[in-house]
């Protein structure tokens, strides 16, 4: 037995209201652009609008017209999606209160998760969506993923309850040590004005 061994994300379609009200939250909100539209080749009622989430893989919505935008939560059953999460630059994301309150979005406020900061808001249909930026950049060559999972073996062995701002910190400086060579003899901490 062998393994189907995934990439990536392709895209994740959503089920979405008319077709204005889907290009006004998707772009106009998110500022996701807008690059593709054709019928949904499974359901000649509907549209099948195409967004770009800012790393040129897909957001993709199922329009149909008699769909209004409701304000209800989707349901969050076993096997339902809970919410979408985007990541935003901190300068965006320290503007998202400002910005969600002027077009009269409810939201959360500002969520601290330790590793990352959240804001969570609906759709006009009613799924949650999170905005998240994370605290660090990850080291030249690696990802936000191989922080994570070094982040988390320091926690673990600390025996912390979640990861905080310093198991990133030392995760950064395990994975600069393994990738990146030095001259140097000893690569130990060191306190030049002792």
């Amino acid at each position: 037995m062998r393994k189907l061994q995934v990439q990536g994300v392709d895209h994740i379609t959503i089920t979405g209201a008319d077709r204005q009200s889907s290009i006004d939250f998707w772009e106009g909100v998110l500022g996701m652009p807008f690059i593709f539209d054709q019928p949904n080749l499974d359901n000649p009622d509907e549209g099948h609008l195409y967004f770009d989430p800012g790393d040129g893989r897909l957001i993709t919505i199922f329009t149909n017209e008699k769909r209004t935008p409701v304000h209800d939560r989707t349901p969050t059953d076993p096997g339902c999606v809970h919410h979408l999460a985007f990541n935003v630059s901190h300068a965006t994301f320290a503007q998202a209160v400002e910005r969600l309150d002027e077009r009269g979005i409810r939201h959360s406020g500002v969520k601290d998760r330790g590793f990352m900061d959240s804001i969570y808001f609906k759709d006009p249909l009613g799924l949650l969506i999170e905005l998240a930026s994370y605290r660090f950049e990850p080291p030249r060559g690696s990802s936000h993923a191989e922080v994570m999972i070094e982040a988390h073996r320091n926690r673990v062995a600390a025996g912390d309850y979640n990861i905080a701002e310093k198991h990133l910190a030392d995760a950064i400086e395990l994975i600069v040590r393994r990738s990146q060579q030095t001259l140097s003899d000893s690569r130990a901490p060191a306190d030049p004005y002792a």
